[in-house]
């Protein structure tokens, strides 16, 4: 399986996402990372170009409900039919809204790399 990870908006802080990537290549998936401060269109954009198996974004700016529905936006207007999911700084109460929105999976602050990598075996 083919994964973007990618840190939408103007957020600066990537070392999660960094460890987030290192324990899914650990774990036999290969994993393309978009770098720092990339718009939802262009995040889509790679992700159709690397013919990836899904995205991730993760976000600490609190926008992530905003970024979200672009990120839905933008995947429906380049038929772009693939699993999203969302992580960092995610309240609890935040999760079924991001699922609701089109996430197909929304990680609350706190989880563990182990738990996002049973994920990916899982589907």
């Amino acid at each position: 399986m083919k994964i973007l990870l990618s840190k939408p908006g103007l957020d600066g802080h990537d070392v999660g996402v960094k460890v987030l990537a290192h324990g899914l290549k650990e774990a036999g998936f290969d994993v393309v990372y978009t770098g720092l401060r990339k718009s939802i269109e262009t995040i889509v954009s790679m992700a159709i170009d690397n013919k990836v198996d899904c995205i991730g974004l993760s976000i600490l700016s609190g926008t992530h409900l905003i970024l979200a529905k672009r990120m839905k936006e933008i995947m429906d207007e380049n038929n772009l039919d693939i699993p999203w999911f969302v992580g960092g700084n995610i309240p609890v109460a935040d999760v079924k809204k991001l699922e609701e929105i089109g996430a197909s999976k929304a990680f609350a602050t706190s989880t563990k790399v182990a738990e996002v990598v049973a994920y990916f075996n899982q589907m």
